[in-house]
């Protein structure tokens, strides 16, 4: 089998992902393994995607290789994504699959966001790997990529493929127009939008100026296209000690300053490929200058969308995890598939209440399950990412279980009075009231405070 290894990591052949795929090489000497380095080559395949194309063609197999960035795949492969897509080349028919590496850190979400690109280009989907980043460096590493491949192969034989997401019906596009009275203005809190809409993208034009309209306060736009990045992140961790980009474009400084002192983001953007363009990715990974550090912790945040939002399963998770993980306050999403102008309302109101009640809720397991990650590996690397480790010290990120001995002990000594027979026998039917005592003197004492007022 003609095997065409898309390498999407920016590290290009110093990237640790792609030696899983050379080990399988190595090892599997009846397949033809061609490597492309697209993560690092791009820009060039803006310019010129024929050499690509010459690749794909080829293949048999397509395996995208990549490190797992801000939810999902690197920029630089959202950006592949679109120049396979622009170009037109014929892919389907042929298998695709993927390995990844990262400390499963939402590693789902990615594999999906490729999955679903790849059944659009009507390729066959086989079950990818999910690996973490030193896996390789140990036997049981070693063993799972050889029983990933030894199932790819066999998948590939007989058509044991990934099941397709469901399309959303075609439809005829609504032209959304704006129709919100425009509120008066005070600039009491400062809102931020930010979005990438192009010139054409008039419905998300619209739906910002309504909402705009809408909210009493002051707000501003920002349009990431018209950010002069020099390039998506590049994994290098030369910001984790420094908390400062190794590009010199100036964009951790318009970050901080410019975006992150609002007192609430909205977030614009039109679906395309399953989440938006890629200079929204790029944003979302240029962030890594902030390292693992939940430095807008408490800021609503709210959403406008273009397009078919309730067929992206995959692209709620993400809005709702990156929510969650980062703890702001969720205000809502506002899209253009029903009662948008309500919808806009009824948005801006909810940021106007989250602002004035200062509303919070507890993290799900989307965000509970994300900061345990981050905690367990800012611990353990604590040496490189110093400025992580010193913001998770002095937030209490790292409540290990371990440090809780009081309650450790508390539960000790309650298991050993409940192994005794006699004990058993008088708390019959006495734990529940036990369990529940301490709730009924919460609302007790929530109704008498309510008298007193």
């Amino acid at each position: 089998m003609k095997i065409l290894v898309l390498n999407a990591s920016p590290k290009g052949k110093n990237s640790t992902t792609l030696y899983t795929s050379l080990y399988l090489q190595a090892i599997h000497p009846e397949h033809e393994f061609t490597i492309v380095n697209v993560g690092q080559k791009i820009k060039s395949y803006e310019t010129d995607f024929a050499p690509l194309r010459a690749e794909l063609e080829k293949a048999d197999l397509l395996l995208f290789s990549y490190p797992v960035y801000t939810f999902i795949a690197p920029y630089q492969l959202h950006r592949l994504m679109e120049l396979i897509k622009a170009d037109g080349v014929d892919l389907s028919g042929k298998y695709a699959t993927q390995i990844t590496t990262s400390k499963h850190f939402y590693d789902v979400t990615a594999h999906r966001y490729i999955e679903e690109n790849c059944f659009d280009l009507g390729l066959k989907v086989v079950r990818g790997l999910s690996a973490d980043m030193e896996d390789l460096l140990c036997e049981k590493g070693q063993r799972e990529a050889r029983d990933f491949f030894n199932q790819l192969i066999f998948s590939c034989e007989h058509n044991q493929l990934a099941v397709p997401p469901v399309k959303a019906p075609a439809r005829e596009k609504t032209v959304y127009t704006t129709s919100l009275e425009n509120l008066p203005k005070t600039k009491e809190k400062d809102i931020v939008i930010v979005t990438n809409y192009a010139a054409d993208d008039e419905n998300l034009k619209n739906m910002i100026a309504d909402f705009r309209a809408a909210l009493p306060y002051e707000s501003r736009i920002i349009n990431l296209k018209d950010f002069p990045f020099a390039g998506g992140c590049l994994g290098c961790f030369g910001c984790a000690i420094t908390g400062k980009c190794v590009y010199k474009d100036g964009f951790d400084t318009f970050l901080r300053d410019t975006i992150q002192t609002a007192d609430a983001f909205v977030y614009a953007f039109t679906i395309s490929d399953h989440y938006t363009h890629s200079s929204f990715k790029c944003f979302d990974d240029r962030q890594f200058c902030n390292g693992h550090r939940t430095v807008t912790h408490g800021t609503p945040i709210a959403y406008l969308i273009s397009g078919d939002y309730r067929y992206e399963n995959n692209l709620r998770m993400i809005i709702e995890g990156r929510s969650e993980v980062g703890g702001n306050y969720l205000c809502g999403v506002a899209t253009d598939e029903g009662n948008t102008a309500s919808d806009i309302r009824t948005l801006a109101d909810s940021v106007v209440l989250a602002l004035e009640k200062k509303l919070t809720r507890p993290a799900n397991f989307y965000g509970v399950g994300g900061m345990k990650i981050f905690r367990d590996l800012i611990y353990v690397m604590q040496g490189l990412m110093k400025a992580d480790h010193k913001f998770y010290k002095q937030n209490g990120i790292y409540d290990f279980p371990q440090k809780q001995k009081k309650r450790i002990l508390q539960m000790k000594l309650v298991g050993t009075l409940i192994a005794i027979p006699s004990v058993q026998k008088k708390m019959k039917g006495q734990m529940t009231q036990y369990i529940i005592g301490p709730y009924e003197k919460v609302v007790e004492a929530a109704k008498q405070k309510l008298l007193k007022d």
